[in-house]
């Protein structure tokens, strides 16, 4: 093992929750206002996941106020406190950038059993 691997083994979080694409998913985020910090949760849809080890990533989606609003997370950030699945998708592909141009209930995803 390299030096580079050794330290990205040390950043990587132990105590990840399993998720997938289509998931319906909340993502508890650290926010610093000046000296004071806040969780905030953003609640949506996991749309991708890339890349792997340190530099994982996932993307959530969710309609605010009639308007998609997309984040992109690194998964084993420390400005995640926690990742908690509210319901498990069932879907047919590994990206789900086609949701972005529909509207209303054709944005709704079919839960697996």
């Amino acid at each position: 093992m390299n030096l580079i691997e050794y330290v990205q083994e040390k950043q990587l979080k132990k105590d990840i929750t399993p998720f997938n694409v289509g998931d319906t998913v909340k993502v508890h985020v650290i926010i610093k206002e000046g000296d004071k910090e806040r969780i905030q949760i953003f609640r949506g849809d996991v749309i991708a996941k890339k890349g792997g080890g340190a530099g994982e990533t996932f993307i959530v989606r969710k309609i605010s106020f009639g308007i998609g609003v997309e984040r992109i997370f690194p998964l084993h950030s420390k400005m995640i406190r926690k990742i908690e699945v509210i319901r498990r998708g069932k879907v047919k592909r590994a990206k789900l950038y086609y949701l972005r141009n529909l509207k209303g209930k054709a944005t709704r995803l079919k839960e697996a059993r």
